[in-house]
Order: C-alpha cells, then sequence, then structure tokens
C-alpha cells in the first residue's frame, strides 16, 4: 500500500489538464476575446468554506498551458487546512488568460479539494488508532491518479491503483477458479512478485485463506464480533482489512476490532465540491 506522490504525476498532471483544456476551451475562448489582448490584471482565489487544499499542480499546469507568462503566488498547500474567506492563491498576467483558465483550474481544485477535505474527516475520527485508511477504485474516470493523490492531502492511503498492481480475489474470482486456495496459488504462479489479498465473508472462509500464502485478507461487511475473531485467529499472520459499507456512524467500532485497514468507497465517491471563487482586483 504505497501513497501516491506528485512527482509521480507530473505527467498525469499534464494529460488531465491538456483533456481538461480542450474540452472547455474548444476552438477558443470568444467571450475572452471582448477584452483586450494586453489587458493585464490581478486576481485572487478564495475559499468560501472550511477545506484541506489539494490539486496546487493541476492549478499550476491549467495557467502555464493557456499562457506559460501568468504568474501564481500560493498562500496554502496541499494537505494544508484552509479556512472560509481565506486566500488560497493570487494570479497575475493577461486577463484573457486568467479568465479562460479560471473554471478548468478551480475544478480540478474544488473536486481534489472536496476528497481530501473528506479524508480528513475520516482520518480524524481514528487518529488515535494504528488503523489506515484506504481508498478504493471508486473514482471518476480519467482521473483516478488525481483523486488517491488527494487522499494522500487528507490523511487518508492508497489501496491498489487499478486492477494490475494487487491481486484482490473476488468471490466470483474464487467460484470462477474453483476455491481459495486454487485462486491464491495460481496467482502466486502467474505474478510471485504481485501482492494478493483475498476476500472472505465468513469466519470460515477466513480459515482458508489464512491457510494460503496471500498477503491481505479482506474482511467484508463481517460483524464486530466475528472481526475481533479474526483478528485474535490471525495472531499478525497477515494484514486484515475490513470493508463493506462502513461510514461515519460505524467507522470507529470497526476500527477499534483491531484490523489494520479499513477501505472506504466514500473518500472518492459521491463527494461535494468545495466551494471556491475568484476575482479580479480591482486596482
Amino acid at each position: 500500500m504505497a501513497n501516491l506522490v506528485i512527482e509521480q504525476l507530473l505527467d498525469e498532471v499534464r494529460e488531465n489538464v491538456r483533456i481538461a483544456l480542450a474540452e472547455d476551451v474548444g476552438t477558443g475562448d470568444i467571450t475572452a476575446q471582448l477584452i483586450p489582448a494586453d489587458k493585464q490584471v490581478r486576481a485572487r482565489v478564495i475559499t468560501r468554506e472550511n477545506a484541506v487544499l489539494a490539486g496546487t499542480a493541476w492549478v499550476d499546469e491549467v495557467f502555464r498551458q493557456v499562457d506559460s507568462s501568468v504568474k501564481i503566488a500560493w498562500h496554502a498547500a496541499d494537505g494544508e487546512r484552509v479556512q472560509a474567506n481565506q486566500v488560497l492563491f493570487e494570479l497575475e498576467g493577461p486577463a484573457r488568460a486568467l479568465l479562460t483558465g479560471e473554471r478548468t483550474a478551480l475544478n480540478f481544485m474544488q473536486t481534489l479539494s472536496a476528497v481530501a477535505t473528506r479524508c480528513q474527516h475520516y482520518a480524524d475520527m481514528v487518529s488515535d488508532l494504528p488503523v489506515r485508511l484506504l481508498d478504493t477504485r471508486k473514482t471518476i474516470p480519467g482521473l483516478r491518479l488525481a483523486q488517491k493523490y488527494a487522499v494522500t492531502c487528507g490523511g487518508c492511503h492508497n489501496h491498489r491503483i487499478g486492477l494490475y498492481d494487487v491481486f484482490l480475489i473476488k468471490e466470483n474470482h474464487i467460484t470462477a477458479c474453483g476455491g481459495i486456495a486454487e485462486a491464491v496459488e495460481t496467482a502466486r504462479r502467474i505474478a510471485p512478485g504481485k501482492p494478493i489479498e483475498v476476500e472472505v465473508e465468513n469466519l470460515e472462509e477466513f480459515a482458508l485463506a489464512l491457510s494460503t500464502s496471500a498477503d491481505i485478507i479482506m474482511l467484508d461487511e463481517l460483524s464486530y464480533d466475528d472481526m475481533r475473531e479474526a483478528v485474535r485467529i490471525n495472531a499478525g499472520k497477515v494484514k486484515l482489512e475490513a470493508s463493506g459499507g462502513i461510514n461515519d456512524e460505524t467507522l470507529r467500532a470497526v476500527a477499534e476490532t483491531g484490523v489494520d485497514y479499513i477501505s472506504l468507497g466514500v473518500l472518492t465517491k459521491n463527494i461535494k465540491a468545495v466551494d471556491l471563487s475568484m476575482r479580479i482586483i480591482q486596482e
């Protein structure tokens, strides 16, 4: 379970922004043409609500691609908790460029900050416990790595990035392979270096998974008592992950069972964008 860092994502940032600008600007920003081409302005972006910031690299890249002469002065950094009405950054450059890039830049920041803010909320709930909160593959198509980076800004952690970096053997895989042991054995044979995780739905399946060479066992919607029993039986042999419908009301109790990880689809889906605003500064 390795966390993404921005240095790993620079190519992804450039491509995310290229696609977003092509979608928004198309053949050109016709409204921006109302403004004289040589008009220079300053602007500031604020948040209208408390949040955890994420997405600075995407904002920088938007204005680099729109007009590299735009200067940005940041007053907050990714992972920082910001307060309502706080200035996040200021811009200086051609008015046309600032207005053309505004919506794309804010779209990235409001979405990624929403993920970071939600993650910080959940991380704070269990900050005194050794459990790690993990994201899932329930992400916006095309923004998988961006959202997973935002997860780390909010104090949570990345699970597998996609279908290629970790085996996650679920009920249908087990059925198709002929059993838990068969599935794990096949995984070890076809990709010896990849981590293997097995999903189980009861203690009987847990015992079967524990007898294999799996690295992680996912406890899917087990009761608190069964999770505690699995932790006791496991005695640190492999990592245990709890999953399945965990929310604000149940997170703390699940963490207190002693599992190593809790995966939460809610970290990246059904998020509410952070309210941001850009205003031209009247000199």
